[in-house]
């Protein structure tokens, strides 16, 4: 079952401490869209189909990315999109969406979404590689 809009929104703004929902969901579409780019197959259907209509659809309708991002173009391209961001807060940003979406995907996809990403991503996620 997806996970409701505003709960999605609730876990975001608390994860970046953001002040406003606008502001939480803001940077979950940018960051969602760019992820996107990156995930194919039954990986990109089965996280959309965990969270909500509105960012399953950016999820599926993402942009179209060349070749896989690193980690730090991922953040790179992340500053770029929202307007004021910073590298430093584009990690922020990052981390507090993906975290979510990793906790609406559960361990198990998460761990099928990060074999389809460049290493590194695991942090994002709040996934640390097993030592």
């Amino acid at each position: 079952m997806p996970m409701r809009p505003e709960a999605f929104l609730a876990h975001v703004q608390e994860r970046g401490e953001y002040r406003t929902r606008e502001e939480a969901e803001r940077v979950s579409r940018v960051v969602l869209a760019l992820l996107g780019a990156h995930l194919v197959g039954t990986v990109r259907a089965e996280l959309a189909a965990r969270l909500p209509e509105t960012y399953a659809l950016i999820l599926l309708n993402p942009l179209q990315a060349a070749e896989p991002l690193s980690p730090e173009r991922f953040v790179r391209a992340t500053a770029a999109w929202i307007d004021g961001a910073t590298e430093k807060t584009a990690l922020w940003d990052i981390g507090a969406v993906l975290s979510t979406a990793a906790g609406a995907a559960g361990d198990d996809l998460t761990r099928e979404i990060l074999l389809q990403l460049p290493p590194g991503y695991d942090l994002f996620f709040g996934h640390p590689p097993p030592t």
